[in-house]
This record gives C-alpha cells, structure tokens and sequence, in this order.
C-alpha cells in the first residue's frame, strides 16, 4: 500500500500528545494574517518535500484495538503528510514480520518505521536496515540492541505498571490478593508493565499485596478469557486484577462475570480503549486503566520524515532527533475519564 501526495494538504507540527491549535476570528489583526499566509506557504513547501521522502512501515496484523489504532494513525499521517510510504501491516508471527521487512529493505526507503511483533526476534532485520544506511524509527517495542535504530519512541511501560501499583496499594489500602494478566511474555512491554508494578506494590505496600497468579494472554481477549477461567477456578479468594491491556481485559472481564464472580473483585486495563473507558465510567467491574495514546505512530511518521530530509526537530537547538522519546503514562479513573474519551481507539 502506498501513499502519495498529489495535492498537499497540511504539515505536521510534532505533538507527541501535546498538541495545541491556535484559532483566530474574523478580527484577526493584520500581524496574525501575516504570520497565517507564512505558516500556509511554509505547510506548502513542507510537503513539496516530504514528497521526495521514501518510507517504509511495518506492523503486526490487527483488526481492532490499540494495534489498529496505531497502523491507522500512521496511514492517516502519512497521507496528511503527503507522503510516499509503503506499508506492511499484515504479519501474524515475527518470523513473517521479519521477511516483509527483507522485502522492505530490497525497496531502499529513506527511513523504515517499525513496531516490532517481538523486539528480540526482529533486531537483526532491523540492524541489517540500519548497516545498509536506512535509518529505522523502533515505535514501542524495544529492539535489543540500541544500534538496530536511529530513534525509538514509546510509552513509558515501567511507568504504566508504577501508576498501576500505586492505585492498587491506595485501593486495597495494601492488603488483598492481586491476579497479574501478562501480555506477550519476554517483549519490552510486558517485562516492564510487570516490574513496575511489582516494584511498586513492594515499595509502598512491602508484602501486605500478594500476586497469587501471573500468566501471560498475548494480548488476545480470547486468551484473556481462557487464562483467566483457570486462574478462577485455582485461586478462591481474589480482589482485584491487573491486565496489560483493555482489549484482552475484556475476556478476562467475560470469565469473571460468567463465574459470576464480578461482586467479589475488580480490575484494570491499560491501552485507553473506548469501550473500556465506558464501563469505567458506568461503574462495576471494570475501576481504571493506564494509557499512552497509541498517536505515537503518527509522531514516528513526522519524525521519519524528518530523518529522511536529515533535519532536527524544529525549534530544538541539538541537530539531531533524539535516540529516545517515551510519552507519560497516564490513570483513567470515573473521576477524570471523560478528559480521556477523545482518546480511546
């Protein structure tokens, strides 16, 4: 699939979640309008030349979810952008995501975008990419080695799991048995979503919460669901469940009420999708989740963009795109989760 600009039509400024829009009214004074046919002529030549940029994109296959998400953000930024950008978003294992990626290379992009299925798996391709001279932008899911990319961006996961702790010890008041549903076991994500948690159920409760049972579910709530109906069956008393993710929440949510268990525990996601957030705000089961906003792909794509015209980031004084850019996690609660609706996927 590929994205071509044939009349260009906005430039991006680089949000990373922070994005802000200035409007002005029909009162505009004289130096505003000025300042607005300036930004319009420099969007035009910004575009002009993204139009030589030649990129490559690679995600996992998703049909729904943070994952899909995060392909369609990227797609839009790259036609926002008028970009060329070749996209490969089908793979359902890292050994095919590693061969279209080999596909990728034989292209020769400017840049190559990746959000791996697993880091360690795709490091290789990712370093062959990088030796032949094609920068690579590593998105969340950490490569191995720091040399098989140019720059990573993600969300803070160690931080998604210290925030998640911390609403643990102050809702349990630091006593309870606490289940851990796993995401891909042995990725960045899921290895550092559970240290923080575990580090910081540690430092503020000492050993008053107890994990009774953690087990991965690959991020799949038909897992989700099936893990979730044997730990039930193994584990009497439960308070609350800490899952890596929304999407596959759900089937942990569907084991729970079909044991009809739901009155005797509660539980936590993390991604922000919509369909969480509304139960989190009709009340019950579901208590919390802890998201970065899955845009990030959309911010790799403006900073690929970047790389391949081997500028900076405007307005930093350092030539160079930084090697890393983690976004803040942050707590949805019923308190504060209609201020995060906007964002859910």
């Amino acid at each position: 699939m590929k994205f071509k600009s044939v009349v260009p039509v906005v430039a991006a400024g680089f949000a990373l979640g922070l994005g802000v829009v200035a409007c002005g009214g029909e009162d505009e004074p004289e130096g505003n309008a000025t300042a607005t046919a300036t930004q319009a002529a420099s969007t035009e030549d910004q575009a002009a030349q993204n139009a030589d940029v030649k990129i490559a994109f690679s995600a996992p296959a998703a049909d729904h979810g943070w994952l899909k998400a995060l392909s369609d953000n990227a797609k839009a930024k790259a036609k926002e952008l008028g970009l060329d950008m070749t996209v490969n978003d089908s793979a359902t294992t890292s050994a095919e995501q590693a061969d279209q990626i080999e596909t990728l290379i034989q292209e020769k992009p400017d840049v190559l975008v990746v959000l791996p299925n697993e880091g360690e798996p795709l490091t290789p391709v990712a370093q062959k990419a990088m030796d032949q001279g094609i920068q690579v932008i590593n998105i969340d899911r950490e490569f191995s080695n720091a040399s098989a990319y140019h720059t990573i961006i993600g969300g803070d996961n160690y931080g998604i799991g210290v925030q998640a702790g911390n609403f643990f010890a102050d809702q349990l008041q630091c006593k309870g048995n606490v289940v851990e549903i796993q995401g891909v076991a042995g990725i960045s994500v899921t290895e550092q979503r559970s240290q923080g948690f575990a580090d910081q159920l540690k430092k503020r409760c000492n050993d008053g919460i107890k994990i009774v049972a953690k087990q991965p579910a690959d991020f799949v709530p038909d897992k989700g669901l099936s893990v979730m109906e044997n730990i039930l069956q193994g584990q009497k008393q439960i308070d609350a469940v800490y899952t890596h993710d929304d999407d596959m929440g759900e089937g942990v949510a569907s084991a729970i009420e079909n044991a009809g268990r739901a009155d005797e525990m509660w539980m936590t996601g993390a991604g922000g999708s919509k369909a969480v957030m509304e139960r989190i705000k009709e009340g019950g089961l579901w208590k919390a989740t802890f998201l970065y906003n899955p845009a990030m792909s959309a911010d790799a794509v403006y900073l690929a963009s970047l790389l391949g015209q081997k500028k900076g980031l405007p307005g930093f004084a350092a030539p160079e795109i930084p090697s890393r850019i983690t976004l803040a996690a942050t707590t949805v609660t019923q308190e504060n989760v209609d201020q995060y609706m906007n964002l859910g996927f």
